[in-house]
C-alpha cells in the first residue's frame, strides 16, 4: 500500500509538470517580431532684430544735442540728424515722443510755446554756419512731421525710408518760438528730449 501511495504522489508531480509545460508553451505564442521604420529632419530657427539709431553726435549726422540760448520770439533753431534702421527686420512705423524737464511755458503752451517741424532730404543736408546752423537740401525734400507743438506722445512720422532694414533717413528738425510769445516767455528754459521708437513689420509667413 505504501508503494501505491508513492506512485500516486509521483503521478501527481508529473501531472503538475505537464500543466506548467503547457502554460509555458501557450505564453510563448504571444511573443512575435515586428517590422519598424523611422526617419527624421531638423531645421534652425533664428529671430531677427529691431534696431533704430541716430547718427554720430558731433557732426551733421546728429545735432539734436546742440543747445540754443538767448532765443527771442520769432526765432528758429535748425538741427539735422540721421535716423537709421540698423536691425535685420523691416519696420511698420517709427514714432516720436518728446518730453521736457524742467517744464516751462516753452513746452506747455501749445500755441505760443515751441513749435516743431521735421523734414527729410533725399541726400545728406548741407550744413552752414556753426551754432546757429542752417541747412539746405541738394535733393528732394518731404515732410516727416508737420508743424505742431513740440511736446507729443507716439507721434507718427511719415515718408521714412528707414522702415527698411539697412536704410537711413536724413532729417532736419526746426524749432520755432512763435512771434506771439510775449513777455511771460522771457528768461525761461526747457530741455527737450526726443525718443524714437521703431515697431516691427506685420507678421508674415517664413
Amino acid at each position: 500500500m505504501r508503494f501505491i501511495r508513492d506512485l500516486s504522489l509521483g503521478a501527481k508531480v508529473a501531472a503538475s509538470f505537464t500543466v506548467v509545460g503547457v502554460a509555458s508553451a501557450v505564453a510563448g505564442l504571444g511573443t512575435f517580431a515586428t517590422f519598424t521604420s523611422s526617419t527624421s529632419a531638423s531645421n534652425s530657427v533664428s529671430t531677427g532684430t529691431v534696431v533704430i539709431a541716430l547718427g554720430s553726435t558731433g557732426a551733421s549726422t546728429n545735432r539734436l544735442n546742440v543747445n540754443a540760448s538767448d532765443v527771442a520770439s520769432g526765432d528758429t533753431m535748425q538741427r539735422s540728424f540721421d535716423l537709421s534702421n540698423t536691425g535685420t527686420i523691416d519696420l511698420s512705423g517709427i514714432t516720436l515722443t518728446t518730453t521736457a524737464s524742467p517744464s516751462t511755458l516753452l513746452d506747455t503752451d501749445a500755441t505760443n510755446g515751441l513749435q516743431a517741424v521735421i523734414d527729410k532730404c533725399s541726400v545728406s543736408w548741407t550744413e552752414s554756419g556753426s551754432t546757429p546752423y542752417t541747412y539746405t537740401c541738394g535733393g528732394a525734400t518731404s515732410s516727416v512731421l508737420a508743424s505742431r507743438a513740440v511736446i507729443g506722445s507716439t507721434l507718427a512720422l511719415a515718408n521714412l525710408g528707414s522702415l527698411t532694414s539697412g536704410a537711413t533717413d536724413h532729417l532736419r528738425l526746426t524749432l520755432t518760438l512763435p512771434s506771439g510769445a510775449g513777455n511771460t516767455f522771457q528768461g525761461l528754459s526747457s530741455t527737450i528730449a526726443y525718443a524714437f521708437t521703431g515697431t516691427q513689420r506685420t507678421a508674415t509667413n517664413k
